[in-house]
C-alpha cells in the first residue's frame, strides 16, 4: 500500500514514519507540511491512503481534500477530537487522536486494506472517473466524501456545478464542462446544456400532449431533454 503524510510537526512525522517502517506491505511515498505542498505532493506520488493532519498551515486537512482530483483513502490524524463528527461526515477511513498509538495504527490500516481489496479500482489511462472514484463536495462549514455512483444529477450555475446526491445539494467549484470531460463513458448522459443526469436515478419518463419528455428523477426533479440532445437520449434508453 502506498501510503502519504500530511503533518506540520516534524517529531510527529517521525515518530508516524517510525511506525509505519513496523507494518507490513506499507511503502511511505511521500510526506508534506502544508496544504500547498501536500496538493502537490499528493498529486504527484498517487498514494493509496494519506495520513492527514487537520490544521495545516495554509488551511487545514478539509481545504486539501477540495483540492484534490483523484481523492485517496483519508486516515485523520489530529491532537483535537472536535474534528470527530465532521471526519466522518466526509467518509474518512478512520480517525486517530495524537499521540498515536501502534496498535490503533495497525488497526486502521487493516481497514484500508479490506477497503482498498474490495473498492479500489485503479484510474483509466484516460483519467476518467469510474462508478467508485470518490469526490470531495464542500460547502461552507458542510463537506461530503461521495462515490461517483451517488451522484443523480450534476446542475450548471454559471462556472459552478451542483451536485444532486441523497437529500443534499451543495456547489461544487468547477464548471461542468471540466466534470464531464472526466465522466465515465457509460452510466451519465449530457441531457441538455445545464443537466447531466446518472441514467440510473431515473424515475419515470412521460411525454405530453405536445410530445416533448419529461424526466422525472428519484429525487423529484423534472427534466426536460433538449431538442438536439432528444435522439440521442432515445438511443442511450434504447427506444
Amino acid at each position: 500500500m502506498r501510503v502519504a503524510i500530511v503533518e506540520d510537526s516534524r517529531l510527529a512525522r517521525l515518530e508516524l514514519c517510525e511506525q509505519l517502517s513496523q507494518l507490513s506491505g506499507i511503502t511511505l511515498v511521500g510526506q508534506a507540511d502544508t496544504v500547498d505542498s501536500a496538493d502537490q505532493m499528493i498529486t504527484e506520488t498517487q498514494p493509496d491512503l494519506v495520513l492527514l493532519d487537520i490544521d495545516l498551515p495554509g488551511g487545514t486537512g478539509f481545504d486539501l481534500l477540495e483540492r484534490l482530483d483523484n481523492l485517496p483513502l483519508i486516515i485523520f490524524t489530529t491532537a483535537y477530537d472536535q474534528f470527530a463528527v465532521r471526519s466522518f461526515e466526509v467518509n474518512a477511513l478512520d480517525y486517530l487522536l495524537k499521540p498515536v498509538t501502534l496498535p490503533r495504527l495497525s488497526s486502521a490500516f487493516d481497514k484500508a486494506k479490506v477497503r482498498l481489496k474490495t473498492h479500489h479500482i485503479p484510474e483509466a489511462p484516460s483519467d476518467r472517473l469510474h462508478a467508485d472514484s470518490q469526490l470531495f463536495v464542500k460547502e461552507g462549514e458542510d463537506c461530503w466524501l461521495i462515490k461517483l455512483k451517488q451522484v443523480q444529477l450534476f446542475e450548471s450555475v454559471g462556472n459552478y456545478t451542483r451536485v444532486y446526491f441523497e437529500q443534499h445539494k451543495p456547489m461544487l467549484n468547477r464548471a461542468m464542462s471540466q466534470i464531464e470531460a472526466r465522466l465515465p463513458t457509460e452510466g451519465f448522459f449530457r441531457l441538455n446544456r445545464s443537466e447531466i443526469i446518472n441514467l440510473a436515478y431515473i424515475e419515470d419518463i412521460e411525454v405530453t400532449l405536445s410530445g416533448q419528455w419529461q424526466v422525472a428523477m428519484q429525487n423529484g426533479r423534472i427534466l426536460v431533454p433538449s431538442r438536439r440532445q432528444m435522439q440521442a437520449f432515445k438511443q442511450r434508453l434504447s427506444l
